[in-house]
């Protein structure tokens, strides 16, 4: 007799995200203990070994409840009952800037990271699901924030740390793991923050995704996660135009950061011209994730609807200005 259906599911997906890795190597699961990365992280210990991989285990201790050092404590027991090797905490203090789940979000991938190199780790797989997709779906659509964001996250991604992550289920369902874990006989933590609703997040969750299912019909969040895999595929490749279009359309002139020939850039249809301009202002030194829309679209009403006006400023202190024939991005002070 074969496994539960629910655990045979993420099983696959695990068995899936090993094929592309290289034998031997060690694969981390990142978990809290919650549902999701506890059925991670056994799938995780159960395909390892078979695909010729071995698994490991982290866990993140926020330190944002009273106790947290003995929930992560025990969740690295029970990552170690698993049979992941190494199984270990790191606590991070979280007090970046963004409000409290991104520092809490950039704190710990800061730690995983780390962890990760020192480790040697091939890959950190991460728990999040199809309705993790749906939701951040939701949240892109509310913020305006173009294609690139309503295309949701990613299956894989590199940092800037080089550390590849990975996430094998976001085609499964929250409901799924949930399952998968009782099946495994796994007790999950329920994270009270994943209750409390001064996180949007948790107000998507709770209020909105309910809602949308009760007057849309079930099936909203898978439909929600294959409209973000469709438009990631789209935005892929929009962006891979945009990034030939960029090196072939800087111009490094003396004193700026980044400098484009505007007589050529102004010839771009706007899909690829707006994705240039983002290009450019990040590598000036303009944070990507504080550079929204509204500042992309100023700039680029200096290359399309220019009426003489001086500057744009932009995040991290940055200025984007027309001179020589070019657009040019530099410091605060140099216009």
């Amino acid at each position: 007799m074969g496994p539960d259906p629910a655990v045979a599911a993420i099983r696959v997906a695990i068995r899936r995200a090993l094929e592309d890795l290289p034998e031997g190597a060690l694969v981390l699961a990142a978990c809290s203990g919650g549902a999701d990365s506890l059925a991670l992280a056994g799938a995780l210990a159960f395909e390892a070994p078979r695909s010729g991989r071995t698994a490991g285990g982290v866990t993140v201790d926020h330190g944002l409840q009273a106790g947290s050092d003995k929930r992560a404590d025990a969740v690295v027991r029970v990552m170690a009952d698993l049979g992941l090797d190494p199984s270990g905490s790191i606590a991070v203090t979280v007090d970046g800037t963004g409000g409290p789940e991104n520092a809490a979000r950039q704190a710990r991938y800061q730690a995983l990271d780390e962890v990760a190199e020192r480790l040697g780790a091939a890959a950190v797989m991460l728990g999040h699901t199809q309705d993790d997709q749906a939701e951040t779906v939701l949240l892109g659509l509310a913020r305006g924030s173009g294609a690139r964001s309503l295309a949701g996250m990613p299956t894989s991604f590199r940092r800037g740390s080089g550390v590849l992550y990975l996430r094998p289920l976001l085609e499964i369902d929250r409901a799924t793991t949930r399952r998968a874990c009782e099946a495994m006989g796994l007790d999950p933590w329920d994270d009270p923050h994943n209750v409390d609703p001064a996180y949007t997040r948790v107000r998507v969750r709770h209020e909105v995704m309910p809602v949308l299912e009760k007057s849309l019909g079930p099936g909203v969040a898978a439909a929600l996660a294959r409209t973000a895999r469709m438009l990631r595929d789209d935005a892929d490749y929009l962006d891979e135009v945009a990034a030939r279009s960029f090196a072939d359309l800087e111009d490094p002139h003396d004193g700026y950061a980044v400098a484009i020939r505007l007589e050529d850039l102004e010839k771009l249809p706007r899909a690829i011209r707006t994705r240039v301009l983002r290009m450019a202002a990040v590598k000036a030194g303009s944070p990507a994730g504080t550079l929204a829309a509204v500042h992309v679209d100023a700039v680029d009403r200096l290359v399309t609807a220019w009426r003489g006006q001086r500057h744009v400023d932009l995040p991290g202190g940055l200025r984007a200005f027309r001179r020589y024939g070019k657009l040019l991005f530099g410091r605060t002070g140099e216009v």
